[in-house]
């Protein structure tokens, strides 16, 4: 369960920052639309897959940790 964690943080930090990126870009250059999305709209799911990323992540190094039982 620890490295699927782990999978999930590095996939959605990969993902945060490319989607981030995209929407940096595109703004830079005057687009306010990408195939229909907002780039606001492409920003924000940039970083919701960081929080995701984040997230799994901490849970794995949650998971990890032995509980003193």
């Amino acid at each position: 369960m620890e490295r699927l964690l782990l999978w999930l943080g590095r996939i959605g930090g990969v993902v945060g920052v490319l989607l981030c990126a995209i929407a940096m870009l595109a703004r830079l250059r005057g687009i306010y639309t990408l195939q229909g999305f907002q780039v606001g709209t492409l920003l924000l799911a940039g970083i919701g897959a960081m929080v995701l990323g984040c997230l799994g992540y901490l849970a794995a190094i949650a998971e990890g940790r032995p509980t003193g039982r």
